[in-house]
């Protein structure tokens, strides 16, 4: 890992990727996203302050035990002045956060467990589809698939290759 000296106190997008492990495009996406900020320079050229490397190990590391983006938004605007995220902050939100991960967990666990049940047909409104259609909730509110895009009531499908039909 490449060592920046103490006195920069700036990361260029480069530095910040080599440092951190993420893809400079990753970083741009961050940066579309809210999670992390930059400043322009004259040239308009992108410059991140040291603390984001700080930022960039939290939400790399919520987005690795599945924490959507946007939760961990969320959770970074809930601090103070936007400030880089402490030790104390990550055990906060990951004790909010574990509620989550338990469901989700379950249900990858009902999920697998149910994975020889599949027929794998695209009929939506069987209920026991448990991948496709958990509980039947395309049942309730109509028959017949929902993996087919609905072009409208009662109208047939036509084929895009230009074929007969």
């Amino acid at each position: 890992m490449p060592k920046i000296p103490e006195k920069i106190h700036e990361l260029t997008v480069g530095q910040l990727s080599a440092r951190s492990g993420a893809a400079v495009s990753a970083l741009h996406f961050y940066e579309s996203k809210g999670l992390i900020s930059s400043r322009r320079t004259a040239g308009n050229q992108r410059r991140y302050t040291r603390d984001t490397l700080r930022r960039v190990a939290f939400v790399r590391a919520a987005q690795r035990v599945g924490i959507p983006l946007a939760t961990i938004r969320e959770a970074l605007a809930e601090l103070p002045e936007e400030r880089t995220p402490t030790r104390e902050d990550w055990a906060r939100l990951s004790e909010a956060w574990r509620s989550e991960l338990d469901e989700r967990i379950k249900q990858l666990n009902r999920l697998r467990d149910h994975l020889t049940d599949c027929i794998g047909c695209g009929c939506l409104s069987l209920d026991t589809c448990i991948l496709s259609n958990p509980d039947d909730v395309f049942g309730e509110r109509r028959s017949g698939s929902r993996l087919m895009v609905e072009r409208g009531e009662g109208r047939p499908r036509q084929r895009e290759s230009g074929g007969r039909g």
